[in-house]
């Protein structure tokens, strides 16, 4: 076994999150439909990216990071298959009261890693918390066939998008000139 360091792979696995959170909530919102960047993002940035960021969170020894971007990651890329798998006729549609379900589920696993989130700082704090609102939202909104719900879940979801990016930006920052550039309220 070897000594050697590891950089924080938060901040991509952050960006990952972040990024394609943004843009598929400027979808929500109501400002694009769902197109080839949100899909791409999903599967590349928002998938694969996270999933490696988790896998190194694993080789450092960090089971909360290495459970939250290996699910999101994971996540992201079956979100796409839900879109993909009926255009391509490998399976049905998924109805809007089902996608209701399987987000209600998320947002119940997000409510637990929001938990995990009280001991760390309050950026993180508030990236979860908000991302549990986001699921809350969007199972609401799928479940009632609520398209004012879905809409506010788009704005709600631009902030969280947002709140990860800049986390993903304080690590580097921070650890690039050794002090606080971006404050992330620590614990």
């Amino acid at each position: 076994m070897t000594n050697e360091r590891i950089a924080n792979p938060g901040p991509l696995g952050l960006m990952g999150f972040g990024m394609t959170t943004i843009l598929l909530n400027i979808h929500n919102a109501g400002f694009f439909p769902v197109v080839s960047v949100i899909m791409s993002m999903g599967i590349f940035y928002g998938g694969i990216a996270q999933v490696i960021a988790g896998i190194f969170e694993f080789k450092k020894g960090n089971t909360f990071g290495a459970t939250a971007f290996t699910s999101y990651g994971f996540f992201w890329i079956t979100l796409v298959g839900i879109w993909l798998l009926p255009v391509m006729g490998l399976s049905e549609p998924t109805t809007p009261l089902f996608l209701g379900v399987f987000l209600a589920l998320w947002g119940i696993f997000t409510f637990f890693m929001f938990i995990g989130t009280l001991k760390a700082n309050r950026a993180l704090q508030f990236v979860f918390l908000s991302l549990t609102v986001l699921f809350a939202l969007l199972a609401i909104g799928n479940i009632t066939g609520n398209a004012l719900i879905l809409k506010i879940a788009g704005f709600e979801g631009i902030i969280c998008g947002a709140s990860a990016f800049y986390l993903a930006m304080a690590e580097v920052l921070n650890e690039m000139y050794g002090r606080t550039i971006l404050p992330i309220g620590h614990k």
